[in-house]
């Protein structure tokens, strides 16, 4: 690491030039509190442009593999080599001590989990740990940076008096920053795949992060009112998702008594330049879309009906899919309790491990109250821990009579089953990605009948 005297940008008066080549240089040090799916790429980016980063992680197996070049987080391409080199180099190391890491830095970025409570509450518990430690070694000039989404008005109203109380000054920066990143392409995002946003407490904390981010990103960097409108930015773009992934999931409900393929419908709808629906499915899942809604539902006095009934839809669908799924059977004369089903993926997306929230999980427990046998396929997963299934391998499912498959996730590998290979099956397509028009299945698309 750097031995360079620490340079901090924060009420710098050096000029700009001088204050970007500081930070390319590593004469102001970084800290990344957070090395998951996320925080890994981000620390690494850091690493590669200021030659100067400690990454902090509470996990000491995670600290040993980074600390010895190696990466523990899957299929990103091109993160195992960055940190190696980036470790190899000196740039890049790692604790399991945030308070250390708060000692070393003059830049704080910080991206750790922020979910919800099982009262739907945001728990923002790790995040207030993590401030408490960077806020025992903030010194005056310093800039913290929050990328993890949080509900609006966090930075300001609970981050920035926590700081200053730790830290026993106000003379810091703080702004916002939100994470615009999706798995399996976390490099290409943070370096420049869209615009990045950054808004902070004041106009300083704001011209700070958009000197940083500029040396970061190859984008544009959007430097916005304040840190409330940032939080709100990331907040937004995930309301809508989810309140659109609603709409098309309501439309999908209503393809038999209307008669016509629904997504062909909407597909069609949207060569309308000023109408962009989304495709319906079996529900809505991971760490983002199904729970920001509630960082606004429940977390201001103004009631949000629109946001309580996106979610009500979105969480209806697996019920939705299974009923389907039943009712398809016993037009087959077969009845759940009877019955062998294989659910294809139990990801929430295609290409990820990420489980969290995924309709997989209730479309398999209603099968199985059913009374039903339920197989998975996922060839992302090696076990099904808190999944109603048995786990088996792609190869395996050929062995088995199944009754019924319903596809969650449209995992690439699946394009290679054979579906020749089993009897007369019904299946149940969340994804429109089944083409078994020439088979002798029973198949239903949710959207299309």
């Amino acid at each position: 690491m750097s031995l360079q005297e620490v340079a901090h940008l924060y009420d710098s008066d050096a000029q700009e030039s001088d204050q970007r080549e500081a930070f390319r240089s590593g004469q102001v040090p970084v800290a990344v509190y957070g090395l998951g799916k996320m925080g890994l790429p981000l620390a690494a980016v850091y690493a590669d442009v200021s030659g100067n980063v400690v990454g902090a992680d509470v996990d000491s197996e995670v600290v040993e593999t980074i600390n010895d070049g190696e990466c523990h987080v899957k299929r990103e391409p091109g993160l195992p080599e960055l940190v190696a080199e980036t470790v190899e180099a000196g740039a890049f190391e790692a604790t399991d001590d945030p308070a250390e890491a708060a000692d070393r830095a003059a830049v704080h970025v910080v991206i750790v989990p922020t979910p919800i409570t099982d009262d739907h509450e945001a728990d923002l518990s790790i995040l207030r740990s993590v401030a408490e430690d960077v806020g025992t070694g903030l010194d005056p000039g310093d800039l913290v940076v929050v990328e993890c989404t949080v509900p609006p008005r966090t930075c300001e109203d609970l981050l920035e008096p926590m700081l200053a109380e730790a830290a026993g000054h106000d003379e810091f920066g703080l702004a916002f920053c939100p994470e615009r990143t999706a798995s399996g392409r976390a490099l290409e995002d943070i370096r420049g795949a869209y615009p990045k946003v950054v808004g902070g407490v004041d106009d300083e904390s704001t011209r700070v992060a958009e000197l940083v981010y500029g040396e970061i990103t190859d984008n544009d960097v959007l430097a916005v009112s304040d840190a409330t409108t940032a939080e709100a930015v990331k907040v937004f773009e995930g309301l809508y998702r989810d309140v659109n992934i609603a709409l098309a999931n309501e439309l999908a409900t209503l393809t038999d008594e209307l008669g016509i393929d629904v997504n062909e419908a909407i597909e069609t709808a949207n060569t309308q330049p000023f109408c962009e629906i989304h495709a319906p499915g079996p529900g809505v899942g991971g760490h983002c879309i199904p729970y920001y809604p509630y960082f606004v539902i429940n977390g201001f006095d103004t009631e949000a009906r629109l946001l309580e009934t996106a979610r009500e839809v979105n969480d209806s669908m697996p019920r939705f899919t299974v009923e389907t799924l039943t009712r398809e059977l016993d037009a087959e004369g077969k009845s759940p309790e009877d019955a062998t089903i294989a659910v294809l993926g139990l990801t929430y997306r295609p290409g990820v491990e990420e489980t969290r929230a995924t309709p997989a999980g209730p479309i398999a427990e209603d099968l199985s109250d059913l009374g039903a046998e339920v197989l998975a396929v996922d060839p992302m997963l090696d076990d099904a821990d808190g999944f109603a299934v048995e786990l088996i391998s792609q190869n395996e499912i050929y062995d088995r009579e199944l009754d019924a498959v319903v596809l969650v996730t449209p995992h690439e590998e699946f394009e290679n089953l054979s579906w020749d290979r089993f009897d007369p099956l019904v299946v149940v397509d969340g994804r429109q990605s089944l083409e078994l028009d020439e088979t002798d299945h029973r198949v239903y698309t949710i959207g299309s009948g």
